[in-house]
């Protein structure tokens, strides 16, 4: 079926791996898919684009947030849709949509669930289909480094956070739809997509993806027992409850820093800038999710 199309990260692994691919998608009639293999997620737009022109309607995506992250970045706007096989470390947009760990389940779920329109973010011209940072989240990405993650999976995350939480703050301003939300010390600042973030924290209790909107936070805590205070809030209660957090919505976000930091989108860094443009990209990509989610 020259409709459907498979990209694949070849280091990442998810049950029996590619051949028991192969094989699921053959007992469900896909015998003859449009298939490529990468090693790094920042070349699968090239093959994307070939898999398009090709006349791919569907493609699956085997791999992690990153490899989500470069797809939703080549493919927004256009009609062609994405299945997601959450082969990667933490799978943040996978979990956040219902999509299994399991390979025959999220098969399943490309071939056969709902099709849904999303919206995506994009910041400094880049999408992103999860959440956005800048300061303490980069940091964590960082410091959760592939040796890390290969050995202890999502722990690294957990250790890298720790190591992170004496970080000195820096000042920011940030203007919401044209007009400035909040000006002062920060920690972190996040644009989510979705709701949850690593370690299984609610960070934006009442996120939609289809809203046309942004969740836009701030976290200016210092020292362990601040930051402790804030993932009690997420884990048992809700951030919005924190002294140490400020969230809003929006459809365009602008931040000035006095000083270049470090940022990420969907778990993959970038280089440290300045001035951020994030903007809210209403459905602007269809991707498969099990029926009951519709």
């Amino acid at each position: 079926m020259s409709s459907v199309a498979v990209i694949a990260n070849s280091t990442k692994t998810l049950d029996g791996g590619l051949p028991a691919l192969r094989k699921a998608l053959a007992e469900r009639g896909v015998r003859d898919p449009q298939w490529r293999e990468v090693e790094k997620s920042r070349v699968a737009p090239e093959e994307i684009q070939q898999v398009v022109e090709n006349g791919a309607e569907l493609i699956f995506i085997w791999g992690g947030d990153g490899m989500v992250q470069r797809s939703v970045d080549a493919l927004a706007g256009s009609d062609v849709t994405i299945a997601i096989l959450p082969a990667g470390t933490a799978n943040l947009f996978a979990s956040n949509l219902g999509i299994p760990r399991k390979l025959e389940a999220a098969v399943e779920i490309g071939l056969n669930g709902a099709r849904r329109k999303f919206d995506v973010g994009r910041i400094n011209g880049e999408r992103f289909a999860v959440m956005a940072g800048v300061g303490f989240d980069a940091r964590v990405i960082r410091d959760a480094t592939k040796k890390l993650k290969q050995r202890y999976g999502r722990a690294a995350y957990i250790w890298a956070a720790t190591k992170n939480l004496r970080m000195n703050l820096f000042d920011a301003r940030i203007d919401v739809d044209g007009s400035t939300w909040y000006e002062g010390e920060a920690s972190v600042i996040l644009f989510g997509n979705v709701g949850q973030a690593f370690a299984g924290l609610e960070v934006f209790d009442d996120a939609q993806t289809d809203d046309g909107l942004l969740e836009v936070g701030v976290g200016n805590p210092e020292g362990i027992l601040q930051w402790g205070r804030i993932f009690a809030r997420s884990k048992f209660s809700s951030t919005s409850k924190s002294p140490f957090v400020h969230l809003t919505k929006g459809r365009s976000v602008e931040v000035t820093l006095p000083r270049k930091v470090l940022y990420e989108l969907d778990g993959g860094r970038r280089t440290k800038k300045k001035t951020f443009r994030v903007e809210a990209e209403p459905a602007a990509m269809s991707i498969c999710v099990p029926t009951k989610a519709v």
